[in-house]
């Protein structure tokens, strides 16, 4: 598999000649095998001491193998960029926590916003053991691979081993792989180009229409910059930045009632922001104010955020009181020695010391989430309530599906959660800062088990109705699951 990451140093050759626009950070630039172990080893200590789920899917044999084998892999200098994806996110992966994840540091995301880097072309979508193509950035140039082209091998890797491969840098909760089958068909560009580096050409195997195998040759994608264009900033007026603001409540939340009036479409994107308990109360007013039967809640997108939130969704449609967890715990009471390295560390510092306590098994439990049962609210909807979920379902998202699964009015359809139906790690999430290279990771700090429903640890919750990819609805360009969902309500 060695051979497969050696494409990644022609990476620095595009790199470098990036680097021109920034004065003050070079991404090319190497740093010394020693600085990168330094921080290594303060990761693997901070992630022994606080980690509340280190070993909950690998043994800790296992983990202590893993953390040996990702240092030697700073063998010589590297850059940030193959410190980060190379050392750390792959071992990030062994521990099975989809809250645990690498992200390059301040000043590489600053030298990066805004700017299109070179990247393998072609935008590809899981579909089964297949990849299909729905987008290509040389698509002026290039008139074979076209959408619903499926690519059967990149440079000589089988469709199914690239993906395997790539699996190995992408973590998820236990083994609920369907939330990285969305993140490499959301952005293959961007992971190809991490993991694997950069081609100046790729040879591609894919089919025709008739079934052949056929190949091709891909040039890399290099983006143009158009020199005639000014960048002339424009302030926003005070009816543009309305518009604005309303744009981003709608993608955060909207409430559609169709024309026949019998459903409505309650997509939710985000727990975390969109004055959630407001509209909440206006659209459930709304709902029942119009007497509609059906209610279709799309959270097909939605990553998580605050558990209130998702909660007080749930006290609208449950029918029957829940708990948000069995058991909820840090491996200690604050962060200690390494408080420093921690987002916000004197403030989630002073939470945990505040809210959490001792119990009888040594860790530090927060028995508010333990001990309460919420009830439905009086007034909660009545009608059928049908579910939409995917692999980008996670998070708090995952604790509303687990509260709601297996009611007589509810139904969830399409494709199973990235989150994980037995539990997760979605309470306090600060970011780890390492001193010396900048690489941030994202580590959270309690363990939540879920109420345990019949749920298998290790998977995502599982819909009542599977509706998986479609090879047909990527290649027209339609949302089958809404079809599908459209049509169950108008037969029943």
């Amino acid at each position: 598999m060695n051979k497969l990451l050696l494409p990644i140093l022609c990476s620095l050759i595009f790199l470098q000649s990036a680097c021109t626009s920034s004065k003050n950070y070079n991404p090319a630039q190497k740093i010394s095998a020693n600085v990168l172990q330094q921080d290594y080893n303060l990761m693997r200590n901070i992630l022994e001491a606080k980690h509340p789920s280190l070993y909950w899917y690998t043994p800790k044999e296992k983990m202590d193998a893993y953390f040996d084998k990702y240092y030697r892999v700073i063998s010589d200098s590297m850059t940030q960029q193959q410190f980060g994806w190379l050392a750390i996110a792959p071992l990030l992966d062994k521990i099975h926590c989809g809250h645990t994840s690498m992200g390059l540091g301040k000043k590489y995301r600053k030298w990066s916003k805004d700017k299109v880097l070179p990247s393998f072309p072609l935008y590809l979508k899981i579909i089964g053991d297949s990849l299909v193509v729905y987008g290509n950035l040389n698509a002026k140039t290039d008139r074979i691979v076209k959408r619903g082209t499926v690519v059967t091998s990149i440079n000589g890797i089988s469709d199914v081993l690239l993906v395997k491969y790539m699996m190995e840098f992408l973590s998820e909760d236990g083994y609920a792989n369907n939330v990285n089958n969305m993140r490499l068909s959301g952005n293959f560009p961007f992971y190809h180009r991490n993991i694997f580096g950069l081609s100046k050409s790729y040879a591609i195997t894919y089919l025709d229409s008739a079934g052949n195998t056929l190949k091709t040759t891909l040039p890399l994608y290099t983006p143009i910059k158009d020199s005639t264009k000014k960048n002339i900033p424009t302030l926003p007026t005070e009816k543009t930045a309305k518009i604005k603001r309303v744009d981003r409540l709608k993608y955060s939340r909207l409430l559609e009632i169709d024309s026949t009036k019998k459903f409505a479409t309650l997509t939710i994107n985000t727990f975390s922001n969109g004055h959630l308990r407001r509209f909440y109360r206006r659209s459930f007013k709304k709902l029942k104010a119009k007497k509609i039967e059906n209610l279709i809640i799309d959270i097909r997108t939605n990553g998580g955020g605050r558990v209130g939130m998702s909660t007080l969704l749930t006290k609208y449609i449950s029918k029957l009181p829940f708990k948000v967890a069995d058991t909820v715990f840090a491996k200690a009471r604050g962060l200690g020695q390494y408080r420093k390295y921690f987002s916000g560390g004197a403030f989630n510092n002073l939470q945990m010391v505040l809210m959490s306590s001792k119990r009888a098994d040594g860790l530090y439990h927060l028995k508010r989430f333990e001990r309460h049962t919420f009830n439905p609210k009086k007034n909660n909807y009545s009608g059928k309530v049908f579910v939409v979920i995917g692999g980008n379902t996670f998070s708090a998202s995952t604790l509303f599906c687990n509260a709601i699964k297996g009611q007589a009015h509810i139904k969830l359809i399409g494709e199973e959660t990235g989150g994980g139906a037995y539990g997760n790690t979605g309470i306090m999430i600060p970011n780890v800062t390492l001193p010396n290279t900048g690489v941030q990771i994202r580590l959270p700090l309690y363990r939540l088990v879920q109420p345990n429903n019949g749920q298998i640890k290790g998977n995502g919750i599982v819909p009542d109705i599977l509706i998986p990819p479609n090879y047909d609805a990527l290649k027209k360009g339609y949302d089958k699951k809404m079809v599908d969902v459209k049509n169950i309500i108008f037969n029943q």
